[in-house]
């Protein structure tokens, strides 16, 4: 018989938005007189009842968070083990397997694969993990023996170095099991790409962006694009690939220029490229007269906490009012926000706003989100994060 877990029990109707599906107990939900949170340690699981003594289900805590328990089974006293990490990995990996054709994907998303804290994509036969929370770092080798057991890759990349980390007071560290060289490669749609793994932004790949980037075929023959926050270029790559006439990228890092330019090379099509601020390089191009066909912005998250809406609303607004004057009629801007505070709606209003800037009407002709290998849980509207506009200048 499996250990009793200590009991996390809840205030009066916490439970009630667990019962329809969301994985998350805030810290002000616990009632901290009969269960205190100061005697869990981070990490601890748990079983979590209500306030009448009836299980919720076992989760794993941090008192040190505001997200007090995430859920890992709706199941009391669940017993979390290698068999249980096993089948959650299994499932994913089902999920993945028959999704992409190629093992280049994201095999764990989270919450929406019932993995709360855990992020994996899958470069062929090496994985890169992320660990953000206090109890995914208890339960972290446990996932590292069942994907090995699962997968046998020829290497694993700890990418435990995440701003997430800080927030349930976990050491920021990058760690290497097997073999992990500097660079991986990716197969998107018949193009071939170097991913700097480890020293890349996040787990190295923007695995979320496929549909999208697949999506910029109908629009990309015969245009020049500007491809602004292009990284290692996936989206000016795909759109010579897709029949663009030129591309130029623009970004801060001179290594990430380096490799969009290797990654060109390699798919036999060439890219100019120019580092610098955005914003100061879009200024700069106008001053040059120079135009475009086609502009893709693609920042980070400009909105990263709530008290941040505000100056990155208008951080977007200025980026797009940029772009948008580089555009002449018949134009396309694809622009995205992988920013959860950020409602699609609030977007849009951008748009309709910097659009009188290029002096003319905007079309919205259509929108993406994020690829199935990223899955929304439909209980917590934090999983949905991406969003791409596909918009016409006349």
């Amino acid at each position: 018989m499996a250990e009793s877990l200590p009991v996390l029990r809840l205030n009066p109707n916490a439970e009630r938005r667990l019962r329809v599906g969301h994985a998350w107990v805030f810290s002000n939900e616990v009632d901290t007189a009969r269960s205190p949170l100061k005697d869990l340690a981070p990490g601890q699981l748990v079983n979590v009842l209500d306030a009448r003594g009836r299980g919720v289900g076992t989760a794993y805590v941090n008192p040190a968070s505001l997200i007090a328990a995430r859920l890992l089974s709706r199941h009391a006293d669940a017993v979390i083990d290698l068999d249980w990490v096993n089948r959650r990995l299994q499932a994913a990996l089902d999920l993945r397997q028959a999704l992409y054709a190629e093992p280049y994907y994201r095999l764990v998303h989270g919450e929406s694969d019932g993995l709360p804290g855990l992020v994996v994509d899958r470069y062929d036969d090496v994985l890169v993990v992320q660990v953000g929370t206090a109890g995914m770092d208890r339960l972290q080798t446990l996932v590292i023996d069942a994907l090995q057991g699962l997968l046998r890759p020829r290497g694993i990349l700890l990418r435990n170095d995440g701003a997430a980390r800080e927030l349930e007071k976990l050491p920021r560290l990058v760690d290497v099991i097997g073999e992990v060289p500097e660079q991986v490669g990716v197969l998107e749609s018949g193009q071939r790409f170097a991913v700097p793994v480890r020293t890349g932004q996040k787990t190295g790949w923007f695995y979320d962006q496929r549909d999208n980037r697949d999506r910029l075929a109908r629009y990309a023959r015969g245009r020049r694009v500007l491809d602004v926050f292009s990284y290692v270029g996936a989206w000016s790559v795909r759109a010579l690939a897709q029949g663009a006439t030129s591309a130029t990228c623009i970004d801060s890092s001179q290594p990430a220029l380096d490799l969009a330019q290797h990654n060109a090379q390699a798919n036999g099509v060439t890219l100019e490229a120019r580092r610098g601020d955005a914003l100061e390089q879009l200024r700069q191009l106008r001053e040059e007269g120079r135009g475009f066909d086609l502009v893709v912005v693609d920042p980070p998250a400009l909105i990263k906490r709530k008290k941040d809406f505000n100056a990155g609303l208008e951080h977007y607004a200025a980026l797009n009012r940029a772009a948008l004057q580089l555009l002449g009629p018949g134009g396309i801007l694809v622009t995205c926000s992988c920013s959860f505070h950020l409602p699609a709606e609030d977007l849009q209003r951008v748009l309709l706003r910097e659009v009188r800037h290029a002096r003319g009407r905007l079309q919205i002709l259509e929108q993406g989100g994020q690829g199935p290998d990223h899955p929304v849980h439909p209980a917590i509207p934090e999983t949905r994060y991406l969003k791409a506009f596909y918009c016409r200048l006349s």
